[in-house]
Order: structure tokens, then sequence, then C-alpha cells
């Protein structure tokens, strides 16, 4: 395994209902078994020397899906965040969630922060959720913020530059994506960390999320690790 590991991978976890159709299973039964894979790969990752690891787990999108689907999901979440408490504290994970968190059911809310103090003194691998999440409303509540504290004094707005910007998005205490992976081959960003991964490595696997597991997170970083990045700058000769 090479040693060129990305410090954050951010994660599409794509093709849970796909996966139940192949075989004939209600979509709740893709999303269990993609569970199963979050499991695999946040070991993975610590076992790889990964800092962060942000899974794409519910985006505000997902609320429009059917009534029952969306039950089955926040229930699915709130047993995750429970069941997997003394796992993740095995493994020195520590836990963090970004998006409209105040939208979620109030026992996942609930459970949500229990695991987030629990997991709180742990050193290695950064879990971070998105759930609720999607990039525009990111956006929009970062403008919010900013419009509140420039009203109020507090920011002039010749101050407002990338920096300001990054400090009020959800993931202020967090670096940027080093490689995004999407899974189920789809060829879009789903409205995930649009400003986050202006320079972000982008992999794209036929996988279908719960059939990924280490050999594909370490074939994606394998083809992360081939990569000049340039960050807008001109590469070098040998890189040209």
């Amino acid at each position: 395994m090479t040693t060129n590991v990305p410090r954050h991978v951010a994660i599409i976890m794509d093709g849970n209902g796909r996966w139940a159709k192949q075989r004939g299973l209600p979509r709740i039964e893709g999303h269990r078994a993609g569970a199963e894979s979050v499991r695999a790969i946040v070991r993975a990752c610590g076992e790889l020397g990964i800092k962060y690891l942000t899974l794409y787990a519910f985006s505000v999108e997902n609320w429009n899906r059917p009534k029952p689907e969306v039950s089955a999901l926040m229930r699915l979440l709130e047993f995750y965040l429970r069941q997997e408490i003394p796992e993740l504290n095995k493994n020195n994970v520590r836990l963090a969630a970004i998006g409209r968190l105040h939208e979620l059911p109030l026992r996942a809310q609930k459970q949500l922060q229990k695991s987030i103090e629990a997991l709180s003194k742990n050193t290695g691998l950064t879990l971070v959720l998105a759930l609720s999440y999607g990039g525009r409303a990111e956006l929009v509540d970062a403008m919010r913020e900013i419009g509140r504290e420039i009203k109020g004094g507090r920011l002039d707005i010749s101050g407002i530059d990338e920096a300001s910007i990054s400090r009020h998005l959800y993931t202020r205490d967090i670096p940027d994506p080093d490689l995004l992976v999407r899974t189920s081959g789809e060829m879009r960003v789903s409205n995930f960390l649009l400003w986050q991964i202006s320079y972000a490595e982008m992999y794209v696997t036929d996988t279908l999320w719960p059939d990924f597991r280490k050999p594909q997170l370490e074939q994606a970083i394998a083809d992360y690790s081939k990569r000049h990045r340039r960050f807008g700058r001109v590469g070098t000769a040998e890189e040209k």
C-alpha cells in the first residue's frame, strides 16, 4: 500500500437501493448492508492512517423520499450511533456531524450528541457524518451568519474573503477533503461539500456502496497517489 495517503477522504455513499433491488430485497435492506460498509471503511481508514473521513449519510434532498423509508433511515441512524460506540472507542475514533442537525428527529439528535460526547476524548480518525446536509444549504447558512455579523457591527464587508467564508461553514474546524470518492458509477457531486472540494481529487467506482470495502478503498488511494496535485499552479516539466 502506498504511503501517499490523503489526510481527508470524503465519500458519497451511493448504490444501497440498487444493491437491494438486484437481490429482490426492500430498499432498507440495502441501507442496512451499507451500514456494514461504513463499519468496515471506518476501521480501514484508521488502519491506513487517514485522519478525517466524511460520509454523505443523509442529504437535505433525502427528506423528499417516501416517509416510511425516511423513518426507517432515521431509526437505522439512531441504532448505528448507539450500537457503534464501543467499536469506535476501541478504534480511537472521534465523531463529528455537519448539516442542519436540528431537522433530525429529536431522538436521533439526542443520540448523536451522546455519541459525540462519548467519543470526544479519542485522538485517532475523525468520522464526520453529513446529516440533513446540502452544499448549497451550507452556503446559505454561512451567508446568513455573515449577514448577522455585518448587521451587528462585528464584521465589515471589506473583511469578507475566502478565509472568512470558510470560518462560517459547518466544516470550520475540518480540513478540506483531499480525495472525494463516489460509489455506484454516477458522475456527479450531488450537492456535497461544494466549497470544500474545490481542489479535491475525484475517484468514481462502479462498485455499489454495500460492496465497498478496504480493498476498494485502497484502490482509490492508489489512484490518488499517482496524481500530481497542482492547486491551479503550473506543474513541473516532469508533470507536463
